[in-house]
């Protein structure tokens, strides 16, 4: 009779990622406590930096005292917050409220924690897509997931797009300063459509998503920012948008999400104007899986197994190029669509910018 010995555990690999798991648990559990003060206003309600206590917050924003201390403790214990026990008040610094008030900040935290929470409320229609090797298409996902898209890309968008992307491409902010034709596919709400359109007046701008209930948002927004008709949004997919002789196509942070990427880009070469310039934003990845194991690759690896992957695996080809699909792999979706021309124009900590011509 035989038996197998277990091999001894390292206790210090042991303690090491039981204080991982801690760190993730508390944080996946302070995430709903985070959304909670952005949708009931008590971050805002701290803006100024004065102390309070929970009774002030709790009369400030009209909430129940009980909640807003227990809140206010959580806060407290993530470090979103100060606490004076001597006083027994609270403090929110200024440099956390502008990131968890301002949505025109380069980092707009409870953006970002809202896409996330969708993806635990979808995590049903996930684990039945590993099952069965099916996809999950964007419209299928929390609506959640498409307004917390916007609120996290927005702001990084609105930091980098203008001042730095654009004017790293050849020639494309001269003919936008002087007039462009421009598409914007798979744009959601619009959020970079409106960013282009309101600093180039003199260039016309159409966004294009297959999801209709984005193409209505955004198309509120472009009303409410007064664009009239030089901006306009349709339904459309990214295979087969309508219109040619684009001066600048653009795709932010959607190429991998597609099944066939590469007819995606076959479509654009199709559209484009011979001297056009397609702009692809992705996220910032590098080629090998070893080089990603980051910060960033922990929240686009996962963004990709809840989000990415499945909404490729939900259309045509279901090629899965993932949200980390790096430089070279690009590269051969851009080249094999028939580009001649591919470039890294520029970066950021969480997006790569690339350039691709006829």
């Amino acid at each position: 009779m035989s038996t197998t010995e277990t091999a001894p555990l390292d206790q210090s690999k042991l303690d090491a990622f039981v204080g991982r798991f801690l760190g993730d648990l508390g944080t996946a559990l302070h995430m709903p406590t985070v959304l909670v003060g952005d949708r009931l206003g008590l971050y805002r309600a701290m803006a100024d930096g004065d102390p309070m206590s929970p009774a002030d917050l709790a009369e400030r924003t009209g909430t129940n005292e009980r909640y807003v201390g227990e809140w206010l403790a959580a806060q407290a214990a993530a470090g979103y917050v100060e606490y004076d026990p001597a006083a027994g008040t609270f403090r929110l610094p200024p440099e956390h409220a502008a990131l968890l008030i301002d949505q025109g900040a380069p980092v707009f935290i409870p953006g970002a924690f809202q896409l996330a929470a969708s993806t635990v409320k979808d995590e049903p229609l996930i684990t039945e897509a590993f099952r069965t090797g099916e996809g999950v298409a964007w419209h299928d996902h929390h609506p959640d997931l498409f307004v917390g898209c916007e609120r996290f890309f927005r702001p990084g968008y609105a930091a980098h797009l203008i001042d730095e992307w654009l004017p790293a491409l050849d020639g494309v902010e001269v003919k936008l300063r002087a007039g462009a034709k421009v598409a914007d596919v798979g744009c959601g709400h619009g959020a970079s459509t409106l960013i282009m359109a309101t600093a180039f007046p003199e260039s016309s701008f159409v966004g294009f998503d297959y999801h209709d209930a984005s193409i209505e948002t955004a198309r509120r927004s472009a009303d409410a920012a007064g664009l009239g008709p030089r901006v306009r949004f349709d339904v459309a997919a990214a295979q087969d948008y309508p219109g040619t002789n684009y001066d600048f196509v653009a795709f932010f942070d959607c190429l991998h999400d597609m099944g066939d990427p590469v007819g995606a880009a076959q479509h654009v070469l199709s559209t484009l104007a011979p001297d056009g310039t397609w702009m692809i934003v992705e996220p910032y990845a590098n080629d090998q899986l070893e080089d990603n194991i980051n910060p960033v690759g922990k929240i686009y690896y996962n963004a990709s197994t809840l989000i990415c992957t499945p909404a490729s695996r939900a259309q045509e080809v279901g090629l899965a190029l993932g949200a980390q699909a790096g430089e070279e792999r690009m590269r051969k979706v851009v080249t094999d669509a028939g580009f001649t021309s591919f470039r890294r124009a520029a970066e950021t900590p969480v997006n790569i910018v690339y350039e691709a011509k006829p």
